[in-house]
């Protein structure tokens, strides 16, 4: 097995860690401040092709592979997470469903504009009495001659805010439970779609997280993704890979606060000699780079699995699992290592905790990743 990067990849990723150093982590603090990313840094990314990374070039996008979209969105989350989250649940929860599951037609349609950034993707899954519960969703739909009718609330909506392009998923009988659950590709600036408001929160505050009221919200026939009564199915192969994604913007949280951690540990001069000189910091970096180390090899497989279509479900819950876990556990030492500094907005570790506790909760809770795990093994 080779577990070096190939000349390609290393390419890109450098090629992204240099545009984020110099067009990304001048403004993260502003970002988190003012809880928005500037459209022309979203405009700059479009033209880098974050947004279409691993979308054929057939439709628009860069045709890279997973891996390279993964590498993406750890690179931009060692300085932002807000970028990173966004790249992710766009591509993974707003592209890839219409890739994999809409028809020649569909595809054509959505996923140019998608790549180019001229919409942002987004999935309407999560509902107040339906988060890892989703055949309890209790969003409806009907049918009204060449169209569909859908009513219902969603909550915690990625992306939401910027009113692009979603997959919103409803029941056409709540006692068929996953049975009933079907998908369809939704433009979010219709008529019956309401944002209701972009949620206040610990971290990412530059994503947006949105509810919204879907009320007599009427789409064509062609809108329906896949076949009726299958969104159960679109639901979990989406988020099996959206996982990947989340792991890779924890794993980028991560590794940019131990980066941050080194050299403050080098530069910080306590009792006439740099911090890095005492054993408790070395054991913490030490500590801190194992954990990193480990899950960039459980993402990256992860994100190769799926490029060569293998079965990678259980493979993303590890990944996730363990990156979300090593982004929570480093950065907390990141800001010890800091000491008071690390509580200061100045030196970017305390935003980097902050960001970090979500990757534990969204895409699936740590717990919800265990079970996955544990099922899996145990039959």
């Amino acid at each position: 097995m080779d577990f070096e990067l190939d000349q390609d990849h290393k390419m890109l990723r450098d090629s992204v860690r240099d545009f984020v150093t110099k067009e990304v982590r001048p403004l993260a603090i502003d970002i988190d401040a003012k809880h928005r990313i500037p459209d022309e840094l979203l405009a700059k990314y479009a033209e880098m092709g974050f947004l279409g990374s691993y979308i054929p070039e057939t439709y628009g996008g860069a045709g890279l592979d997973i891996l390279s979209y993964a590498i993406v969105v750890e690179e931009l989350s060692r300085a932002c997470a807000s970028s990173g989250v966004l790249v992710s649940a766009h591509t993974s929860l707003g592209c890839d469903p219409i890739l994999h599951f809409g028809s020649e037609a569909q595809k054509k349609r959505w996923l140019p504009d998608l790549a180019s950034g001229k919409k942002i993707g987004a999935i309407l899954l999560t509902e107040p009495e339906a988060g890892s519960d989703v055949a309890n969703i209790q969003s409806t739909y009907r049918r009204e001659g060449d169209e569909f009718v859908i009513d219902g609330n969603k909550v915690f909506i990625t992306n939401g805010g910027f009113l692009g392009t979603g997959i919103v998923f409803a029941s056409r009988d709540r006692a068929l439970k996953h049975k009933g659950l079907s998908a369809f590709i939704v433009d979010l600036s219709s008529k019956g779609v309401t944002a209701l408001r972009n949620e206040e929160k610990l971290g990412i505050k530059g994503s947006y997280t949105t509810a919204f009221a879907l009320d007599g919200l009427r789409v064509p026939a062609d809108a329906l993704l896949g076949e009726e009564g299958k969104g159960f199915k679109i639901a979990m192969e989406t988020l099996n890979g959206g996982r990947i994604g989340i792991a890779a913007q924890a794993l980028g949280i991560a590794d940019g606060a131990l980066e941050r951690s080194i050299a403050y540990a080098k530069e910080r001069k306590q009792f006439g000699k740099p911090i890095a000189d005492l054993q408790a910091i070395q054991f913490k970096i030490a500590e801190m780079a194992v954990r990193v180390e480990t899950s960039r090899l459980l993402v990256y497989m992860a994100a190769t699995r799926k490029e060569k279509g293998l079965p990678f479900s259980t493979d993303s819950a590890m990944a996730k699992l363990h990156a979300a876990e090593t982004a929570v556990a480093v950065t907390r030492e990141a800001v010890q290592i800091h000491g008071g500094n690390g509580y200061t907005v100045e030196y970017e570790v305390e935003r980097m905790y902050r960001d970090a506790k979500i990757t534990e909760i969204y895409e699936g809770t740590s717990e919800v990743q265990k079970i996955v795990i544990a099922r899996a093994l145990l039959g």
